[in-house]
C-alpha cells in the first residue's frame, strides 16, 4: 500500500515534468516554423483552431451533465479569456520568440507570477500586506524579477561555451524558404523583451478573468474549449487583417504542419487538461514551481538543436528572474497557509444521541441558540440523550 501511495504522490510531479517538456517542444516548433517561412500570426490562429477541434468534443462528452447554462456574461468572459490568454498573449510571445531566442522568451515567462501580483494589486483583488513577511516577500520578489529582466535584456557578456552537437535545425529549414524574422541584435532584443513582457501582462489579465469566470462556470474542459474557440476567431481575424496572402494559409507536410498540430493538440489541448488536474490536486503554487524547468529544457534544446549561443548576461538574468519567481511563490504560499490557519474548522462528533461540536479555531465563536459552552471550546448542543437530562435534573 505504501508503494501505491508513493506512486500516487509522484503523479503530479511526473505530469508537471511532462507538461514542461511539452511546452519546451512548443517553443522549439514555433522557432522552426517561423524559420520555415510560415507567418507567426497564422501559426497562432491554427494553434487555437486545432485546440478547439480537440477540446470541444471532450467538453461535450465529459461535462454534458454538469455544465451550467451558457449566459451572455459567460460568453463575454470567454471572449476576454480568448483575447488575453489566446490571441493577444500568443501573438506577442511568438513575436518575441522570433526576434530573440527560445531561451530568452522562456526566461521572460517566469515574470508571470510577479506581473499577476502587480495587476491583482492594481485592481484591488489582492492586498499588499506590507507589514507581514509574506507581503514583503511578494514585493521583493517582484522587484528582483524586474531586475532580472533588465539584466537579461541589456547585459550580454562573454559567450559561454558548453559544447555543441553541430546540429542546426534552423539552418536546415531556412534553406527551403525565406526568413521571417530578423537576427537578434541589441535593438531587436529590446523589442523582443517588450513583446515578452506584454505577453506576460496579457496572460496575467487572462488569469484574473479566468478566476472570475470559474466562479460562475466551473467547467475546466468547457471553459478551455470556449477560450480556444474565441481565441481562434480573434487570431484568425488578426491574421487576415495583417496578411491577406491566402497562400500562406496552405498547410503542407512539413515542419509548419507539425508545429501547428503539436502546439494546438498537445500544447493547448492535452497540457491544459493535465495542468487543471494538477491545480485541483496540488494547487496553483505547486504548478508554478515547475516553470523554470521549461527554461532549462528550452536552453538546452536551443544550444544543442538550434545552434543558439549562450552568454553570461543571459545566465545571470535568468537566474535572477527565477530567484524572484520563487520569492513571490514563497510569499504566496506563506500567505495561503496563514489564511488557511485562520479559518475555523468544525468537526461533528456523534456518539449515540449526543452531538458535540468541537471548534478547532482559537478565536472566540459567537454561537446562537440555547447551547452551553465550556472553557476548552467544547460546545454541547440541545440534542442530548434523555439519560443525560435525568442526570442533570437529579
Amino acid at each position: 500500500m505504501r508503494i501505491l501511495e508513493q506512486v500516487d504522490n509522484l503523479k503530479p510531479i511526473l505530469l508537471m515534468v511532462v507538461v514542461q517538456i511539452a511546452y519546451a517542444g512548443v517553443n522549439v516548433f514555433y522557432k522552426l516554423a517561423a524559420e520555415d517561412g510560415m507567418s507567426l500570426r497564422i501559426i497562432v490562429a491554427y494553434r487555437f483552431i486545432f485546440a478547439t477541434a480537440f477540446t470541444a468534443p471532450i467538453a461535450l462528452i465529459v461535462e454534458r451533465k454538469t455544465r451550467p447554462k451558457l449566459t451572455w456574461m459567460v460568453l463575454f468572459q470567454a471572449f476576454l479569456c480568448g483575447l488575453f490568454g489566446g490571441a493577444l498573449a500568443q501573438n506577442l510571445y511568438v513575436s518575441s520568440l522570433a526576434l530573440t531566442s527560445a531561451s530568452f522568451a522562456s526566461a521572460m515567462t517566469n515574470l508571470l507570477p510577479a506581473i499577476t501580483f502587480m495587476l491583482a494589486l492594481s485592481f484591488r483583488f489582492e492586498r499588499i500586506g506590507i507589514g507581514s513577511l509574506a507581503g514583503k516577500a511578494k514585493i521583493m520578489g517582484t522587484l528582483i524579477g524586474i531586475g532580472g529582466a533588465v539584466l537579461l535584456t541589456f547585459l550580454k557578456g562573454p559567450e559561454i561555451d558548453i559544447g555543441s552537437t553541430h546540429i542546426d535545425l534552423l539552418k536546415r529549414f531556412a534553406s527551403h524558404s525565406k526568413k521571417t524574422y530578423v537576427p537578434s541584435s541589441h535593438g531587436s532584443r529590446a523589442l523582443g523583451a517588450v513583446f515578452a513582457i506584454g505577453s506576460c501582462f496579457s496572460y496575467a489579465s487572462w488569469l484574473i478573468v479566468q478566476a472570475k469566470m470559474s466562479e460562475v462556470y466551473p467547467c475546466p474542459y468547457s471553459s478551455t474549449a470556449l477560450m480556444s474557440l474565441m481565441g481562434s476567431i480573434q487570431a484568425t481575424i488578426v491574421a487576415f487583417c495583417l496578411g491577406k496572402d491566402w497562400s500562406e494559409w496552405k498547410l503542407r507536410f512539413n515542419i509548419s504542419l507539425l508545429a501547428v498540430l503539436y502546439s494546438g493538440i498537445v500544447g493547448t489541448g492535452l497540457m491544459v487538461t493535465l495542468i487543471n488536474w494538477c491545480v485541483k490536486r496540488k494547487g496553483p503554487v505547486f504548478v508554478s514551481v515547475f516553470n523554470p524547468l521549461m527554461l532549462i529544457l528550452v536552453t538546452m534544446a536551443g544550444i544543442f538543436l538550434l545552434n543558439e549561443k549562450l552568454y553570461l548576461g543571459s545566465i545571470l538574468g535568468a537566474v535572477v528572474i527565477i530567484l524572484g519567481l520563487y520569492v513571490v511563490l514563497w510569499g504566496k504560499s506563506r500567505e495561503k497557509k496563514k489564511m488557511n490557519g485562520s479559518l475555523r474548522r468544525e468537526t461533528l462528533l456523534i456518539n449515540g444521541d449526543n452531538m458535540d461540536i468541537v471548534v478547532a479555531s482559537t478565536p472566540e465563536r459567537i454561537c446562537s441558540g440555547n447551547r452551553d459552552s465550556n472553557n476548552d471550546g467544547h460546545i454541547n448542543t440541545k440534542g442530548r440523550s434523555d439519560d443525560s437530562k435525568r442526570t442533570e435534573s437529579q
